[in-house]
């Protein structure tokens, strides 16, 4: 199997060495690990064997990549840390109780898997460079993980979720039963939606955190409620069966979600009759 990351920090100056970076650039892009950006510049120095793209990316103040970690189990650690140094600096209910579960439980063996998913590709990487802005050893890590967590999408609804939501989103635990790390009685992970997706009201026993990593989003609390935009970074808590709804916005919706207790009992929809013309909504 190729590494892709040594033939992307191929050296400067041989000839053919251009394609060979670039090649690897189309590889990592396609598993959520490099932006479109990026990619443009790997491509531009697809015939230059003598131009550095690293130069170039800092220059543009782009993400540059950063080596490949040895381990996925090194990896899925690294990125554990990242997100508690980044819930540490969130305010409001549920951030302590998430982070007291996630350093209870992440001194355990770490289990990297791995599983490809049409939406990570599609999304992670303009997700990562909207988050790099702002929060680059947080986008690395996250990077860097991806590849050994198990993408899938929460089939648990039923058809009333809508077609947009069950096709346009991923999620992958990385502390619960079936994350990572094996942490009975919680789950924290990341979550993927694509842009302009309803997440259609729902609610669950679960008491939940969401940290959004991007935005700006909609979000509303009840059937009746209005919708409330919120940027990135303004963490949301919901208390047992609160109902709630989430518009995504023009740029993918990543965010950190943690469950503190009732992990395995199921979410329900909430019938609303404004779902369509909320599914046309373009917000931004």
């Amino acid at each position: 199997m190729s590494d892709f990351w040594a033939e992307l920090a191929a050296p400067v100056g041989p000839k053919g060495s251009g394609r060979l970076r670039y090649g690897a650039a189309m590889a990592l892009y396609q598993q959520g690990q490099l932006g479109p950006a990026a990619l443009e510049v790997y491509r531009i120095c697809a015939l230059l064997d003598r131009q550095d793209p690293g130069a170039l990316l800092a220059e543009m103040q782009l993400l540059v990549p950063a080596p490949r970690v040895e381990s996925g189990e090194a990896a899925i650690q690294r990125l554990l840390t990242e997100a508690d140094l980044y819930l540490a600096t969130l305010p409001g209910p549920g951030v302590a109780e998430v982070r007291a579960g996630l350093n209870r439980w992440r001194s355990g063996s770490v289990r990297a898997g791995g599983g490809a998913h049409p939406v990570l590709s599609a999304h992670l990487p303009e997700a990562l460079e909207e988050l790099q802005a702002t929060h680059p050893d947080l986008a690395r890590a996250i990077g860097g993980a991806a590849p050994y967590l198990d993408w899938t999408a929460y089939n648990r609804y039923g058809p009333e979720i809508g077609a947009g939501f069950a096709g346009g989103h991923c999620f992958a635990s990385i502390l619960g039963e079936d994350g990572a790390v094996a942490a009975p009685g919680s789950d924290f992970g990341l979550f993927l939606v694509a842009p302009h997706i309803l997440y259609r009201d729902h609610c669950h026993p679960a008491p939940e955190l969401y940290a959004p990593l991007t935005g700006p989003n909609g979000w509303r609390f009840g059937v009746d409620a209005p919708l409330v935009i919120k940027t990135a970074h303004q963490p949301v808590w919901n208390d047992p069966m609160r109902p709630h709804l989430t518009k995504v916005g023009p740029v993918p919706f990543l965010a950190f979600f943690g469950w503190t207790a009732d992990v395995q009992a199921p979410a329900r929809v909430i019938p609303a009759a404004d779902w369509p013309e909320l599914e046309a909504l373009r917000l931004g």
